[in-house]
């Protein structure tokens, strides 16, 4: 017997490359009066250049769909997980466990 596909159900693929995925720590974001682009970045400490890794351009209703989406994600990880902190209330080092700089 064939399985019967709902009429709203998507099937989505994903290749193995975009399965690694990009890690990022800052995200930038811009918008105009047509589009919103969330610009991913990974910082490295001590480099003094950083290249985007991803960029996401959405539609104003996507981005708001996806803020939506985003923040009842983040409450159902606090509601398991705990409060995350957010980094202002960190202390973080600015040498990140390197070589301290000097003048």
């Amino acid at each position: 017997m064939a399985e019967q596909q709902q009429p709203n159900q998507l099937n989505i693929e994903i290749s193995e490359e975009v399965a690694e995925g990009n890690y990022a720590n800052l995200a930038i974001i811009t918008h105009s009066h047509a589009e919103f682009v969330i610009d991913f970045v990974n910082v490295m400490p001590g480099t003094p250049k950083s290249k985007v890794k991803s960029r996401i351009i959405l539609t104003p209703q996507h981005a708001k769909r996806f803020m939506k989406a985003l923040s009842e994600n983040v409450s159902r990880f606090e509601a398991a997980n705990g409060s995350i902190k957010d980094l202002e209330e960190i202390q973080m080092p600015f040498n990140f466990g390197g070589p301290t700089a000097q003048a």
